[in-house]
């Protein structure tokens, strides 16, 4: 029971039947992950702009005596991105059920695809065939590859520091948690399919 007083009228506010674990847009959190998508996702937006502004300078693209990039592992790659998202549609749905021991289950599964992603992202890398100072092309392509990778770096750390914290020091709080890290990893892996079309694709058409 807690007690507003007001100089003109004082009257008790009972606040026990509000819940104490909400997700979505009632979270103050889910509002924190989805202004650093925000930030991220313009950061992205700098590199799609500078790319096409680049191709559109006189010239070829990619410029004259430059291999076209491979589209082997890159396609391997977005595909098992965009598979893992039935991985966090399942910490999702667990999390809101506040099912403590299936969502440590699954959230062990995320870190471990998380984990995958670190080495096919360097494939992504050579699959540019190109050196990130041979030319601006290759510049501006290392540059998106990289800055992207640096969300797959940070969300693994992240997933995996979260699910040694769930197994040992458990909250409520944490449901929560899960649901935004579900969403971001969305965002993540879905951010990276006009990039990977941008990046792999697009200079075959160009």
């Amino acid at each position: 029971m807690s007690t507003v007083t007001d100089p003109g009228y004082t009257t008790d506010l009972d606040v026990g039947a509000l819940p104490t674990t909400v997700f979505g847009p009632r979270d103050i959190m889910w509002w924190g992950t989805l202004g650093f998508m925000t930030i991220e996702g313009m950061t992205l937006v700098v590199c799609v702009a500078t790319y096409f502004y680049l191709w559109r300078q006189p010239g070829t693209w990619p410029p004259g005596h430059t291999l076209l990039p491979s589209v082997f592992w890159p396609t391997v790659h977005v595909a098992f991105m965009l598979a893992t998202n039935l991985v966090m549609m399942r910490v999702s749905r667990l999390a809101h059920r506040l099912d403590l021991a299936g969502l440590r289950r699954w959230l062990v599964i995320a870190s471990l695809c998380s984990v995958v992603m670190l080495p096919l992202r360097w494939q992504d890398f050579l699959a540019l065939n190109v050196r990130w100072d041979t030319n601006a092309y290759g510049s501006i392509a290392w540059m998106t590859v990289g800055l992207h990778g640096s969300l797959l770096v940070m969300n693994t750390l992240e997933t995996s520091v979260f699910t040694v914290l769930l197994h040992r020091r458990p909250t409520e709080r944490h449901f929560t948690d899960a649901s935004d890290a579900a969403m971001y990893w969305y965002y993540m892996t879905w951010i990276w399919v006009p990039l990977y079309v941008m990046l792999y694709w697009s200079p075959r058409v160009l």
